[in-house]
This record gives structure tokens, C-alpha cells and sequence, in this order.
């Protein structure tokens, strides 16, 4: 009697597999259902932690449609990621000569060559206020799936 394995998806798989984030209202935030299926690695930051998670002991070939609340998504917002910088800092450390509306997303240099990212929200006379926060935290989610295969 031969018996088929299924795979399943573990914390370290090779993924191919369609994706969908959409918000509590039904907009996508990102969708690979009308296009390729993305291909990835299950620990190497291609996806939030708390949705690789979600896709932990699923098997090839199946779909899932999951409700997540913020906590469970990419957090709740956290009030002291909003942080006023100088215009001087921002100059230093983002694109030289570029000129900044609130709405921008800006990508900073960090110490040791890294980068990171916030929200301009307001600009003053010497200052700019930043929104540190994952663009979707604090928002409930839907994440669709369907696993394509499991390597």
C-alpha cells in the first residue's frame, strides 16, 4: 500500500505560492493571485514573522483565507515611533538635495549602513515628524493564501 506524503510547510521552506493582504474593507494592500506566484524562504524576512507563522503546517496545495487583528498582523501602533528630527538630521541622513512632503515615505541611513523608513507627517521650521510604524500596523487584515508547492 503506497501512501503519498504531503508536504507541509515548516519554519525554514523553499514557498511558491500566491499571496493576498487586504485590509478589513476588502482593498488589496498586495495580491500575486492575477500575476506570478511569488517564491520565498520561510525565515529570511520576505514576509512578517507573524504571517510565516500563519503558514506553518499548511500543506501543498492548499488555500486559506485568515483574519488577523492588528496584534496578530503587524502590531498595534505605537505612539513613540512618531518622533520629531531635526531638518538638520534629515538632511545627513536621506537623499541629499531632496525635497520632502508630508506623506513621503523616507528612508533614512542608519549607523553601521543599514536603512530604515518612516512616514513624514508634519514639517516645522526646524523639524519634520516621522511615523516609525509599519504602514499596516494597527489595521486589521485578511491574508489569503494558496501553497503552490513546498520544497
Amino acid at each position: 500500500m503506497n501512501s503519498v506524503v504531503v508536504p507541509k510547510v515548516q519554519e525554514n521552506s523553499y514557498l511558491t505560492l500566491h499571496y493576498r493582504i487586504a485590509l478589513a474593507d476588502g482593498t488589496d494592500v498586495v495580491s500575486t493571485f492575477d500575476g506570478k506566484p511569488a517564491t520565498l524562504q520561510l525565515g529570511a524576512g520576505q514576509l512578517a514573522p507573524t504571517l510565516e507563522q500563519a503558514l506553518v503546517g499548511m500543506e501543498q496545495g492548499q488555500q486559506a483565507r485568515i483574519a488577523l487583528a492588528p496584534e496578530q498582523a503587524f502590531g498595534p501602533r505605537n505612539p513613540e515611533l512618531l518622533q520629531r528630527v531635526s531638518l538638520k538630521t534629515l538632511q545627513e541622513n536621506s537623499n541629499l538635495g531632496e525635497q520632502y512632503v508630508p506623506g513621503d515615505l523616507v528612508e533614512f541611513s542608519a549607523p553601521g549602513g543599514g536603512q530604515y523608513a518612516g512616514i513624514l507627517r508634519e514639517i516645522g521650521d526646524t523639524w519634520a515628524l516621522f511615523d516609525f510604524n509599519h504602514p499596516l500596523a494597527g489595521q486589521s487584515i485578511t491574508f489569503e493564501v494558496h501553497i503552490i508547492g513546498v520544497l
